[in-house]
């Protein structure tokens, strides 16, 4: 394994995306309470197949459809600009071991879980407004293999504010160009996991999410993180209420504030989706069942106001269904899926 996938803070890694220091927000209205609007420009699709999963950022989904490009006259280059694309935006997480807080009792006391963690790799970014705006003018709403068969009545009511199918605070299906290297919000649980799915990736589970943020490794160092950087709050390192912008900032803000192999904003600016289903018991240790599925979410938004909110320990979950103002997403991979990274 190169270990490039850890020297992200070193290198000044991007992936692709501009680098410097905490930037601040393109505008100082958060996203659902804007009232102007600037639309992202169209992009004019490239005919060749490859060159356009290229364009959509869609590099693991490329690289997974290897067998596509035999007959492909610029497959090799373009295969490889791909495997160098994906390297610079993914980071590898090592084994580790986490609790995860099952119980919550009345004397305060919560029941734990101890998990082991084996290696992966997760996006250094949360998915931004531009790249999912490669998913919507796709057509990835209407490709119905990417969504639970049981949900495809649910995908005509995932809107914006103009009524086309999109996150929930766009206008005409496009972002606010503004916006672009900004989170994308407003998308619920299935809109996150069909993306990962059209991206070739998938989402972090809950245990992983933990792991990169609290960077419990497997060593004769026995070190666990209350937040990416350290065990002290420090709002110069994180997009929180006492921060005091109150909205979102581009995905590359906060360089201080990542996780040891340059994963940034693990805590803060958005909440993120897991895969794995929130789950939490009752001082008797009987389940707590909500009226629809939850899944767990983790790391604060720029509206967090607990200093506990942002811990890498604090577990919440929200409504599958849910597209709140504050909610995105990152990708992750497994290990065997990038054979070009073991390099």
């Amino acid at each position: 394994m190169s270990l490039r996938l850890f020297d992200r803070l070193k290198k000044g890694g991007n992936g692709g995306r501009p680098s410097g220091a905490r930037t601040r927000a393109a505008v100082s209205e958060p996203p659902h309470l804007m009232t102007t609007y600037e639309p992202a420009p169209r992009e004019f699709p490239d005919d060749d197949p490859l060159r356009e999963m290229l364009r959509q950022q869609r590099h693991a989904a490329a690289l997974r459809q290897a067998d596509r490009w035999k007959t492909h006259p610029s497959a090799p280059p373009l295969l490889q600009e791909a495997e160098k694309r994906l390297e610079e935006s993914l980071a590898l997480v090592p084994a580790g071991e986490i609790t995860l807080a099952r119980r919550i009792d009345t004397d305060g006391d919560d029941g734990e879980e101890a998990l082991s963690v084996a290696p992966f790799l997760l996006d250094v970014y949360c998915v931004t407004n531009a790249q999912f705006q490669h998913f919507v003018d796709a057509g990835g709403y209407d490709e119905l293999s990417l969504w639970p068969e049981d949900i495809w009545p649910h995908i005509i009511e995932m809107k914006d504010r103009t009524g086309t199918t999109a996150p929930r605070y766009w206008r005409e299906g496009r972002h606010d160009r503004r916006l672009s290297d900004h989170p994308v919000v407003g998308v619920c649980w299935y809109e996150a996991m069909a993306y990962a799915a059209w991206a070739g990736k998938r989402l972090p589970t809950e245990a992983e999410w933990q792991m990169a943020a609290s960077w419990h490794v497997k060593s004769d160092a026995d070190v666990l993180r209350r937040f990416p950087w350290g065990d002290a709050m420090n709002t110069q390192r994180c997009n929180v209420w006492l921060t005091g912008l109150g909205t979102t900032v581009p995905v590359n803000a906060y360089p201080e504030g990542a996780a040891p192999n340059g994963v940034r904003q693990l805590v803060g600016n958005v909440w993120e989706w897991t895969s794995s289903r929130f789950e939490i018991l009752d001082p008797e240790g009987q389940p707590i069942v909500g009226e629809m599925p939850m899944y767990a979410v983790r790391g604060a938004a720029f509206d967090a106001y607990f200093e506990a909110q942002a811990t890498s320990q604090f577990r919440t979950g929200q409504i599958a269904l849910g597209r709140t103002h504050n909610l995105g997403f990152r990708l992750a991979m497994n290990l065997e899926d990038a054979p070009w990274m073991h390099a």
